[in-house]
């Protein structure tokens, strides 16, 4: 039996959304109804469709916090609201922790951890009026040895510990829950 939920008059912010696993999440709150705005560093060749319908794409780098402050206010005075954030922004390339330069580890730091704090924090007050949702994509590399993605596992165990913080900070008006891909 298939589980349909409405989005309809929602409005959903998807980090990351326009390829990969952020593709598929952005096409199942398009087909459950949503109004979803994508964001990402550089604009997608393509935007991720469903029934004919499409996000709509900003130029963001989330692991900037004054530019996630407004593309967070953009949505929210545009729309009038923000019923739920997914901050999937993020990866890693294979790089031996060893050799690899600490400008790197930053960089895979902010992305994979930095910019779901900022982005959760900039929603925070829309996300509170609308009762709203953070659903922050983690990874198993959290839980297990990343030989070559070393600083991607310490990141995404960051983030799973910012969700059960939040989680208990923000309840009841902030639901804030980790999906772990893979």
């Amino acid at each position: 039996m298939a589980v349909e939920i409405d989005f309809s008059g929602k409005v959903v912010a998807v980090t990351g959304g326009a390829r990969g696993v952020g593709a598929g999440i952005v096409a199942r709150f398009l087909a459950a109804g949503a109004e979803v705005e994508i964001c990402g560093r550089s604009a997608p060749e393509e935007l991720p469709v469903m029934d004919g319908r499409k996000p709509v794409f900003s130029q963001v780098d989330v692991r900037d916090p004054e530019q996630v402050a407004a593309w967070v206010a953009a949505i929210t005075s545009r729309l009038g609201r923000l019923d739920v954030v997914v901050n999937n922004a993020g990866g890693a390339p294979y790089a031996d922790f060893a050799t690899a330069s600490p400008r790197f580890h930053e960089k895979i730091s902010a992305i994979n951890f930095l910019a779901a704090a900022y982005v959760s924090q900039a929603a925070y007050e829309a996300l509170t009026a609308s009762r709203g949702s953070i659903i922050n994509i983690s990874s198993i590399s959290a839980r297990r040895p990343s030989p070559g993605t070393a600083v991607y596992g310490a990141a995404k165990a960051a983030v799973e510990s910012l969700t059960g913080s939040l989680a208990v900070e923000w309840a009841p008006d902030v639901r804030v829950n980790a999906v772990s891909c893979g």
